[in-house]
Protein backbone atom coordinates (compact mmCIF):
# COMPACT_ATOMS: atom_id res chain seq x y z
CA UNK A 1 0.00 0.00 0.00
CA UNK A 2 1.76 2.88 -1.35
CA UNK A 3 -1.13 5.30 -1.08
CA UNK A 4 -2.69 6.87 1.99
CA UNK A 5 -6.00 5.59 2.98
CA UNK A 6 -7.71 8.96 3.64
CA UNK A 7 -9.82 9.10 6.77
CA UNK A 8 -8.92 9.31 10.93
CA UNK A 9 -8.04 7.18 13.37
CA UNK A 10 -9.77 7.01 17.26
CA UNK A 11 -8.50 5.07 19.43
CA UNK A 12 -10.25 4.67 22.47
CA UNK A 13 -8.64 5.75 26.13
CA UNK A 14 -9.26 2.21 27.32
CA UNK A 15 -6.96 0.72 24.50
CA UNK A 16 -4.44 3.44 25.45
CA UNK A 17 -4.74 2.62 29.18
CA UNK A 18 -3.98 -0.61 28.22
CA UNK A 19 -1.20 -0.48 26.22
CA UNK A 20 0.34 2.27 29.02
CA UNK A 21 -0.41 -0.70 32.09
CA UNK A 22 1.58 -3.04 29.80
CA UNK A 23 4.25 -1.16 29.11
CA UNK A 24 4.91 0.17 32.27
CA UNK A 25 4.58 -3.87 33.52
CA UNK A 26 7.47 -4.41 31.44
CA UNK A 27 9.48 -1.53 33.41
CA UNK A 28 12.77 -2.56 36.06
CA UNK A 29 11.61 -1.44 39.34
CA UNK A 30 7.65 -1.61 38.89
CA UNK A 31 5.65 -4.05 41.17
CA UNK A 32 2.66 -2.87 39.98
CA UNK A 33 -0.57 -0.75 39.40
CA UNK A 34 -2.98 0.19 42.20
CA UNK A 35 -6.16 2.78 41.76
CA UNK A 36 -6.11 5.76 42.09
CA UNK A 37 -7.96 5.95 45.08
CA UNK A 38 -6.41 3.47 47.17
CA UNK A 39 -9.28 3.11 50.44
CA UNK A 40 -7.83 4.40 54.20
CA UNK A 41 -4.27 4.12 52.44
CA UNK A 42 -3.84 0.87 51.57
CA UNK A 43 -2.64 0.45 47.80
CA UNK A 44 -3.83 -2.93 46.73
CA UNK A 45 -2.05 -4.13 43.66
CA UNK A 46 -4.04 -4.71 40.57
CA UNK A 47 -4.36 -7.98 38.95
CA UNK A 48 -2.59 -7.67 35.12
CA UNK A 49 -6.28 -8.43 33.91
CA UNK A 50 -7.17 -4.35 35.66
CA UNK A 51 -4.42 -2.81 35.48
CA UNK A 52 -6.16 -0.32 33.38
CA UNK A 53 -7.51 1.02 36.76
CA UNK A 54 -4.60 2.09 38.16
CA UNK A 55 -4.19 4.78 34.90
CA UNK A 56 -6.27 7.91 33.97
CA UNK A 57 -5.99 9.49 30.50
CA UNK A 58 -7.41 12.42 29.60
CA UNK A 59 -7.72 14.38 26.40
CA UNK A 60 -5.90 18.40 26.64
CA UNK A 61 -5.40 20.55 24.16
CA UNK A 62 -1.89 19.30 22.71
CA UNK A 63 -2.43 15.52 22.91
CA UNK A 64 -3.18 13.54 26.82
CA UNK A 65 -2.38 13.74 29.84
CA UNK A 66 -1.57 10.31 31.71
CA UNK A 67 -1.15 9.59 35.15
CA UNK A 68 0.21 6.17 36.13
CA UNK A 69 -0.77 5.10 39.82
CA UNK A 70 2.54 2.44 40.71
CA UNK A 71 3.56 0.37 43.38
CA UNK A 72 7.68 0.01 43.18
CA UNK A 73 10.39 -2.29 44.19
CA UNK A 74 11.49 -1.41 47.99
CA UNK A 75 15.58 -0.28 47.30
CA UNK A 76 15.19 1.16 43.97
CA UNK A 77 15.99 4.24 42.95
CA UNK A 78 12.04 5.99 42.23
CA UNK A 79 13.74 8.71 40.80
CA UNK A 80 15.10 6.83 38.02
CA UNK A 81 12.28 4.05 37.69
CA UNK A 82 9.91 7.07 36.99
CA UNK A 83 11.82 8.49 34.71
CA UNK A 84 12.31 5.42 32.66
CA UNK A 85 8.55 4.47 32.89
CA UNK A 86 8.19 8.34 31.63
CA UNK A 87 10.30 7.46 28.30
CA UNK A 88 8.82 4.17 27.86
CA UNK A 89 4.92 5.05 28.28
CA UNK A 90 5.89 8.21 25.53
CA UNK A 91 7.53 5.68 23.10
CA UNK A 92 4.47 3.66 23.08
CA UNK A 93 2.50 6.17 22.97
CA UNK A 94 4.14 8.76 20.34
CA UNK A 95 5.69 5.46 18.33
CA UNK A 96 2.78 2.43 18.34
CA UNK A 97 -0.48 4.90 18.91
CA UNK A 98 0.41 7.60 17.14
CA UNK A 99 -0.95 10.11 19.48
CA UNK A 100 0.80 13.57 20.88
CA UNK A 101 1.42 13.30 24.80
CA UNK A 102 1.15 16.39 26.48
CA UNK A 103 2.10 15.61 29.95
CA UNK A 104 2.69 11.99 32.04
CA UNK A 105 2.49 11.90 35.78
CA UNK A 106 4.00 8.97 37.96
CA UNK A 107 2.36 8.20 41.01
CA UNK A 108 3.91 6.53 43.65
CA UNK A 109 1.71 4.82 46.02
CA UNK A 110 3.70 2.48 47.88
CA UNK A 111 6.83 0.25 48.15
CA UNK A 112 7.34 -3.72 48.14
CA UNK A 113 9.88 -6.33 48.40
CA UNK A 114 9.24 -8.48 45.67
Amino acid sequence: MAEPIPGKLHVANDVLADMVGHAAMECYGVVGMVAPNAADGIAKILPPSRLRRGITIDNADNGIRVNLYIVVEYGTNMNAVSQNLIDTVRFVLENQARVPVESIDVHVQDMKVR
